[in-house]
């Protein structure tokens, strides 16, 4: 039986954040880190996600990097959030955006975004992804960035400001509730953040109730492909790597057909050896050669697709919808 964490007795990183009003600068108290605690209820995963994105976004905001989310460190040891961005692409927008990441794909590039479209990130952090599918789909279009964070609301904010891009929002909320009308977003985006909810079937479901008829689901997420050991699953250090949270590939696509949509299709994007994790596994409080002899070649970056289906009111013939 797993144990229940009680977040009182878990030392509270960044708590409580003091965000100055004239100058958004930021004092905290410094973080411990939790792992060895296990995940125990919705809440607590999320309670701990947000702890750590908020983390990653203050130390965006202090200079740092948000690479390795799960530590204090600004150097990059998680395979999964590098390289991920051209050079084109990082010249579109504030080096703060690009600090921010921590996806594990790069859903912009593979999302045929059209001019006009309305669009939205689920779980939009630094709004690295949201700026980028801002300039693809034009003045005409929408660009939408949901994130539970303050922290990194904050920040996409100021980096929304710093690009200069008008047809941006960002709004706070859960990917489990999400604050806009049924059918009014034509693709929804998401980066590597479908992993970090205990209740993946509801978010789900809400991207389908928001997309329009025939709209689209275009997101990079990590999957997995076999067995998978119970400490990884049990890790609140690897649930915010989106390692843990991971589902297997055919669990993903059983999900998002319950949940309405066709037309799914899981494309592989990069596949992880055990070699790559070591200091991410290390850092964990995993043994790299035992664990990593259990997961190589088991974790893949993605991206998945999917369509809701066009209503029949939208037909266009008499015999088009039989």
């Amino acid at each position: 039986m797993s144990t229940r964490v009680d977040l009182e007795e878990v030392p509270q990183g960044l708590k409580p954040i003091l965000l100055s009003a004239s100058d958004g600068t930021a004092e905290a108290v410094p973080f411990h880190n939790p792992s060895g605690h296990n995940v125990s209820g919705d809440r607590n995963i999320k309670d701990v996600v947000k702890q750590k994105y908020g983390e990653a976004a203050l130390r965006v905001k202090a200079g740092g990097s948000s690479c390795c989310g799960a530590t204090a460190s600004t150097g990059c040891c998680d395979p999964i959030t590098t390289n991920l961005y051209d050079a084109a692409q990082a010249g579109q927008i504030p080096e703060e955006a690009l600090l921010a990441s921590l996806g594990c794909g790069n859903p912009t590039a593979l999302a045929e975004l059209k001019a006009g479209e309305t669009v939205l990130d689920l779980g939009s952090g630094g709004g690295i992804d949201v700026l980028l599918s801002a300039r693809r789909v034009g003045p005409t279009g929408k660009a939408y960035g949901l994130d539970m964070t303050d922290e990194m609301l904050a920040l996409a904010n100021d980096n929304k400001r710093k690009a200069g891009i008008e047809n941006v929002e960002f709004l706070k909320g859960d990917i489990e509730s999400i604050p806009l009308p049924d059918n009014s977003v034509d693709v929804i985006i998401s980066n590597c953040v479908i992993n970090l909810s205990a209740d993946k079937n509801k978010v789900l479901r809400e991207a389908f109730r928001v997309l329009k008829p025939g709209g689209r689901l275009a997101v990079s997420d990590v999957v997995v492909r076999g067995e998978v050991p119970a400490e990884i699953r049990k890790s609140m250090e690897l649930w915010v790597g989106c390692i843990a949270g991971a589902l297997e590939e055919k669990e993903y696509q059983e999900k998002l057909a319950r949940a309405g949509f066709e037309s799914i299709d899981v494309e592989p994007t990069r596949v992880y050896k055990a070699e790559e994790a070591r200091d991410f596994l290390a850092a964990a409080g995993l043994d790299p050669e035992r664990v990593g002899a259990q997961i190589d070649g088991k974790f893949i970056s993605a991206f998945v697709r999917a369509v809701k289906p066009a209503s029949k009111a939208a037909c266009c013939g008499p015999t088009c919808c039989a």
